[in-house]
């Protein structure tokens, strides 16, 4: 959903570009269904990289893409968001950037959540920390990266690029009647589970699928259940916490975008859902103590359930963000479905090298 609009804008203004697919994300519906719904082309190479630990994924990644930087040689790489992919290709780079004279560009710079327990907080600083150029979504990133010690210089806000393939897809995001489908009327609400930290847990997820099961009582629950989740679900013998809940398969980007497009509510442990909602001003609940995106908050769509999590926090929260519905507004400055166009005016208007170096106290 973010490489997307970047390849079609390098496309539109001529700029030869390269696609790597790194495989992180393996599961056909999860990666294979968004190649042909976002009109991608077939990656120029892939990595197939899989599913395994953090270290072995990273190290995968940082092995598989090194020959494939020194065979391409770009001026650019561009990585995005805070998967372990966009760590390990920044390690590869930063180590032969010099080398290559090849530039790092990290689009959505600067979102932090503070909570170092979060694997996705390491790989956002230290991305941002190798990075040539910061693309940030949101102001007050800048002033995250500022805290850090990066030189402003190298900081370029650009806005949200998922919300352009949010606003481009939305209306044959639409036409696939996601809702009629599944015969959940018009008043029902979505939910997605999948962080580690949330689901790897009995205990927690008990308590998500608990709080589900209540909410349901109210009005119909839809989980398109994440195939890590599933896993854990049947592992830990939660089967029958999930008989009043409507579970589907993981789907594809234009049917979970027309789901989340006509619900009530959104629950979820997901930040590009967060995203997403404010772009589409859905009331969402997020089940995380810290959220990297906190202008999803400001902005008033978004709010926090209750930490730690219990399933009257849960419901209440639920309650809370129906109750204080209200009229789609504007969405944040630069999620306007033009930020990709940004982002490749940065690339072309920056001139690639090596990242100027900050000392910091008692550094040499």
């Amino acid at each position: 959903m973010k490489v997307a609009p970047i390849a079609h804008a390098l496309k539109a203004r001529g700029i030869d570009s390269v696609l790597v697919h790194t495989g992180q994300h393996y599961d056909p519906q999860m990666s294979d269904t968004f190649f042909k719904q976002l009109c991608l082309s077939k990656p120029d190479f892939s990595l197939d990289v899989g599913s395994a630990t953090h270290a072995v994924q990273t190290a995968r990644v940082m092995e598989r893409f090194e020959p494939v930087l020194l065979e391409t040689r770009p001026d650019w790489v561009v990585v995005v968001g805070d998967v372990n992919s966009t760590l390990g290709v920044a390690l590869v780079v930063s180590k032969r950037r010099e080398e290559l004279a090849c530039g790092l560009a990290h689009v959505e710079a600067g979102l932090r959540s503070r909570d170092w327990r979060m694997p996705e907080e390491v790989n956002r600083v230290v991305t941002d920390q190798l990075s040539d150029l910061l693309l940030t979504p949101s102001r007050d990133a800048r002033e995250n990266l500022i805290r850090e010690g990066a030189p402003d210089e190298l900081i370029c806000f650009v806005g949200n690029v998922m919300i352009d393939t949010v606003f481009a897809q939305r209306d044959a995001a639409r036409a696939v009647g996601m809702s009629e489908r599944l015969r959940l009327g018009d008043d029902y609400v979505v939910a997605t589970l999948h962080r580690p930290s949330n689901v790897d847990d009995p205990a927690t997820l008990s308590i998500l699928l608990q709080s589900l099961t209540q909410v349901a009582e109210e009005r119909p629950v839809v989980l398109p259940l994440h195939p890590r989740t599933r896993a854990r679900v049947r592992e830990f013998g939660l089967e029958s916490l999930l008989d009043r809940v409507k579970v589907s398969e993981p789907l594809g980007y234009l049917e979970m975008l027309g789901l989340t497009d006509g619900a009530s509510i959104v629950l979820t442990d997901s930040g590009g859902v967060q995203e997403e909602t404010t772009a589409l001003g859905i009331p969402c609940v997020t089940l995380r103590e810290a959220t990297e995106r906190p202008v999803t908050i400001t902005h008033g769509t978004n709010r926090l359930a209750p930490w730690p999590l219990t399933v009257e926090g849960v419901v209440a929260a639920c309650r809370d963000a129906y109750a204080r519905r209200r009229e789609r507004s504007e969405p944040p400055e630069g999620w306007d479905g033009c930020a990709a166009n940004r982002v490749v005016s940065a690339l072309v208007e920056t001139k690639p090298g090596a990242r100027v170096r900050v000392n910091r106290p008692g550094s040499s």
